[in-house]
């Protein structure tokens, strides 16, 4: 585990998230104490401190790399949490939605103990957005690629393919409820009609 903090810091440690004062550090850790509280294990903790890396730092790491490190269900945790291609290596990336809904797909034929980190990334992304969004209002859904509406599809997607996965429910029950307040921040009208109805 030690190792594997020192490796995430040599390739994240000088980086901010997405036009924010915030270190990608914070992130990662984060990712990791939310996998250790679900009863993670150690490769679950490794996984969630590097599943950016294969997306975000290609050319300072590599697939075969994780694996001679960490070992190959570490190596393939990673790759399930990575949107890119696995032949991809650097420079423009596939379109946003194509990129998404690859990683969708793929989620189907992966096993449920493997999915912990990745739910566990999505978390920790909509937290952020929520407590930014409370800060700078709809000048947060700037800094993306895809609008506020796109994000929610995706989100709500991935908490619906997490849920069918099976996978901890405990993770899966809590993205679930953050997903509705982010949908009373993308369309409150709807997300209200809906309260009422419920009742």
């Amino acid at each position: 585990m030690a190792d594997a903090l020192r490796y995430t810091f040599q390739l994240f440690g000088g980086d901010a998230r997405k036009e924010s004062p915030v270190p990608v550090m914070s992130h990662l850790l984060n990712v990791c104490a939310i996998v250790q509280r679900d009863g993670g294990s150690e490769d679950d903790a490794i996984a969630a401190l590097l599943h950016d890396a294969l997306e975000d730092k290609p050319e300072e790491t590599s697939e075969a790399q994780l694996l001679a490190r960490y070992g190959p269900r570490v190596a393939r945790m990673v790759r399930i949490a990575t949107d890119t291609p696995p032949e991809w290596i650097g420079g423009r990336k596939p379109p946003w939605k194509q990129r998404k809904q690859d990683y969708l797909d793929k989620l189907a034929a992966e096993p449920p103990d493997l999915l912990r980190h990745t739910i566990a990334d999505k978390i920790d992304n909509v937290q952020a957005m929520l407590a930014d969004h409370r800060h700078i209002g709809n000048a947060l859904w700037s800094r993306f690629k895809a609008d506020k509406h796109e994000q929610l599809w995706y989100y709500t997607a991935c908490h619906a393919a997490y849920k069918k996965a099976g996978a901890s429910p405990a993770l899966v029950r809590e993205l679930g409820l953050l997903i509705n307040r982010l949908e009373r921040i993308v369309v409150p009208k709807v997300a209200k009609e809906r309260r009422r109805s419920a009742r």
